[in-house]
């Protein structure tokens, strides 16, 4: 019998994860407000009838942007993120999925750096793709992470409080870049933000890493192998030696040991493409998981072209000269109200896939109502009051979304299924709505009519969640892994909640 014990630090509780994740996920999305707030992102150079000329600022006025450009650098980072979020979400099997942060927030530190020096469009784009690859594996990996430690009865909750750093940082993006903007150089914002990500870049490698439900702990997987080889290799010590006492047989089987590591290399990645594939196809067949990624889709289509233009709409609407503040205090305060109530609301109804739906529709219907009538009125105060109501519903489904993502497939699916998530809400979401905004504001040269047409997307959305009612859904977060993990190693894949200590075993069968 082999024991594998694996020490916890006593410090590191489920709560602190929680926070500790939500700092991250706030300062991922801090990045991506200040780059569309307008003391960084900026404004064109205007010259008079009388050829009065006055210069650019931020990144827009720096490089000369036209919108189209401009709108760009948001689906840049997207690029990066797409592709990214579905390779670390596959490498989860086989290797630790809490080192993949690690070397995912070690490489977006490395690109707001690079996007910090950058000197024209093209440089900064590239950079906006790195910062993308880096924020993939926490995307992908963390909501399971908190899915996993949260207890029993707030999942949804805990789950509404992480994702509520999403409007909060965006809020949070909004002020910081101005301020920055107003005070400095809008390349300090990427330099400050470089400096708060390293520290927990740094833990993701030096804390002792924690295990998902529904994979196989590294340690019992090495001590299967051990387990495996052990007798082939005593097999292979018992061959009879030749005159010189070396074994035959085993110069033989050394001899072909680089073409063996050759085939190994070439075999693990086709495994690792056959099981991506046939993970795929149980996501696609899968109703549930579909319908409510494409509702995402077009509720993602209007948040992220709201999120990016939404300060430059208000300024050029109502000639808010602080539209950065205004729409970061609007968006800190609506946001964490908001995205918290959806999931104490869903908790309240007893989480279920089909309470998620119910909630995601008419949230998102009568958030679409308010929104849409606050962009018809002319008074800035009625505008704030209707677009206020509006956020507090829209933001109310970011915990019942993320609860259906997580709940409708098999755990160790749950990775895959988070980044196939980000993947199809950003691809066929905010990565094509920030320019098409652009292109229709060029094209229409209104404000006003460019944020009605958008906001009406909200319509679809909540009719495409509503058909998610009716469904037949089962909640799978229980069932048992393909990999069929034994209890106590389960136990290992969720240390936080077994205390400080867990201790795996693995019996061989008696020879």
């Amino acid at each position: 019998m082999i024991v594998s014990s694996i020490e916890q630090p006593s410090w590191f509780s489920p709560k602190k994860l929680l926070v500790i994740f939500c700092v991250i996920n706030l300062i991922n999305y801090v990045d991506r407000g200040a780059i569309a707030s307008n003391g960084v992102n900026g404004t064109l150079g205007t010259c008079t009838e009388g050829g009065t000329c006055t210069s650019g600022s931020g990144i827009q006025g720096d490089f000369d942007l036209s919108n189209f450009e401009d709108g760009c650098l948001s689906s840049a980072f997207m690029v990066g993120l797409l592709v990214a979020s579905p390779i670390f979400a596959s490498l989860a099997k086989s290797v630790n999925p809490f080192r993949l942060i690690g070397v995912g927030l070690s490489v977006w530190t490395f690109a707001v750096v690079g996007c910090g020096i950058s000197f024209n469009f093209w440089s900064i784009t590239i950079f906006r793709m790195l910062v993308g690859v880096g924020e993939a594996s926490f995307i992908s990996l963390a909501a399971p992470f908190i899915d996993d430690n949260a207890p029993a009865a707030q999942k949804t909750v805990w789950l509404s409080i992480f994702y509520m750093c999403i409007p909060s940082g965006y809020a949070l993006g909004y002020v910081y870049g101005g301020l920055v903007g107003t005070y400095s150089n809008w390349r300090f914002a990427f330099w400050g933000e470089a400096i708060l990500m390293l520290p927990f870049a740094i833990l993701g490698f030096v804390m002792k890493p924690l295990q998902l439900k529904g994979f196989t702990p590294a340690e019992s997987k090495n001590v299967m192998t051990g387990l495996e080889t052990g007798g082939s290799e005593v097999e292979g010590s018992c061959v009879s030696n030749g005159k010189d006492g070396f074994s035959v047989e085993g110069d033989a089987k050394y001899s072909t040991i680089y073409e063996q590591n050759e085939m190994n290399f070439a075999t693990k990645i086709k495994d690792q493409i056959s099981r991506f594939t046939k993970d795929m196809k149980m996501l696609l067949v899968e109703k549930v998981y579909v319908v409510n990624v494409l509702g995402y889709v077009a509720y993602n289509f209007v948040i992220g072209a709201y999120s990016y233009w939404g300060p430059k709409a208000g300024y050029n609407i109502y000639n808010m000269t602080d539209a950065d503040l205004i729409f970061g205090g609007v968006t800190i305060v609506c946001g964490i109200l908001g995205t918290v109530a959806g999931g104490l609301l869903l908790d309240f109804m007893t989480s279920s896939i089909s309470n998620a739906f119910k909630l995601l529709s008419a949230a998102t219907f009568f958030g679409a109502i308010f929104c849409f009538s606050a962009f018809c009125f002319s008074n800035m105060y009625a505008f704030l009051a209707f677009f206020s109501v509006g956020e507090l519903l829209v933001f109310a489904t970011q915990g019942p979304v993320n609860y259906i993502c997580l709940h409708c497939v098999k755990p160790s699916m749950r990775p895959l299924a988070m980044a196939m998530s980000t993947v199809s809400i950003h691809l066929l979401g905010d990565v094509p709505s920030s320019p098409l905004v652009g292109v229709l504001q060029d094209y229409i040269n209104n404000w006003r009519a460019t944020a009605l047409i958008l906001t009406s997307v909200f319509i679809p959305a909540a009719g495409i969640w509503f058909i998610g009612i009716f469904l037949p859904s089962v909640d799978r977060f229980d069932e048992e892994s393909e990999n069929q993990i034994s209890t106590t190693e389960r136990s290992s894949a969720t240390p936080l909640l077994g205390g400080t200590k867990t201790e795996s075993t693995v019996s061989a069968a008696e020879v």
